[in-house]
């Protein structure tokens, strides 16, 4: 039998309306993990994040977060595979935002711990607070006061929070970068747009297929439902939609699944093991 490595996404994937697992689908997972099935994350949430969320489930496989910028020890969040910009193409990004009166959310590494660093003193998107505001008592959150400080130790992803008509310029300049992968969707189950920035070298699809390798895996089977699931599901040997994913990953999918509400993932995860006689 071909030894198969499974990925999905959380957030309108895994995760519930209210950001949880469900009930089922928890259950139904640490099962199939017991049993020694092949499963890990690849979220755009980092491990501090995705850890609180996944609370109870524990792949012991590596988790694939920041959208593919790094793989993380789920247990502990010691980060490996960083995928960093160059000190010139994070100066350039940053001279278009500065340009636009936008800023974004800098993460980064500083002294072997992971910061988030951004303006402080400056109007801020409703979003964007709200961002902040639920994170208080997180030590990574650091406020700066300079354009410099943004860019202290090094950096992997930029995060912008704001309302669609002003973040599309930014969008214009930089999308033909050569070296970023870009995400620009809305938040699921809110109303402002998420910009998000990466180097091309920092997928869910390019992670994943190093952890592939790195197991000795056959095949890789994604689960998604957002734009940025779509570079998985290009490589993917296998790629299923939940029945609430966005259109253009519906048709992208080789099938549909049930939905992040009804467990979707694990119900058929579950009647593939069974059907394949591996539990």
């Amino acid at each position: 039998m071909p030894k198969t490595l499974y990925v999905s996404d959380l957030d309108g994937t895994l995760l519930d309306r209210r950001d949880r697992l469900p009930g089922y689908t928890l259950r139904t997972l640490n099962a199939l993990l017991q049993k020694g099935m092949l499963f890990t994350f690849a979220t755009a949430r980092s491990w501090h994040s995705a850890h609180v969320v996944t609370d109870g489930l524990s792949p012991e496989l590596p988790w694939i977060v920041h959208n593919g910028s790094m793989l993380c020890d789920g247990r502990t969040g010691s980060c490996t595979d960083q995928v960093f910009f160059t000190d010139a193409e994070r100066r350039e990004i940053l001279s278009h935002c500065e340009e636009l009166g936008l800023w974004p959310l800098c993460y980064g590494m500083l002294n072997g711990g992971e910061k988030v660093f951004y303006r402080a003193g400056l109007p801020r998107h409703h979003g964007m607070e709200r961002y902040i505001n639920n994170r208080r008592g997180d030590s990574r959150l650091t406020p700066v006061n300079s354009r410099e400080e943004l860019l202290q130790g090094g950096t992997y992803y930029f995060t912008f929070i704001h309302d669609r008509e002003s973040l599309a310029p930014l969008w214009e300049r930089v999308r033909g970068l050569p070296y970023v992968n870009l995400t620009f969707q809305q938040e699921l189950y809110r109303e402002e747009y998420w910009l998000e920035i990466t180097s091309r070298e920092a997928t869910k699809a390019k992670a994943a297929l190093r952890l592939k390798e790195r197991l000795g895996c056959d095949r890789l089977i994604a689960f998604g439902d957002a734009m940025n699931d779509l570079p998985l599901f290009h490589v993917a040997d296998e790629s299923y939609a939940v029945e609430n994913a966005m259109p253009e990953v519906i048709a992208a999918a080789t099938g549909i699944i049930g939905s992040n509400e009804d467990g979707g993932v694990a119900r058929f995860l579950l009647e593939k093991f069974h059907r394949e006689g591996a539990i």
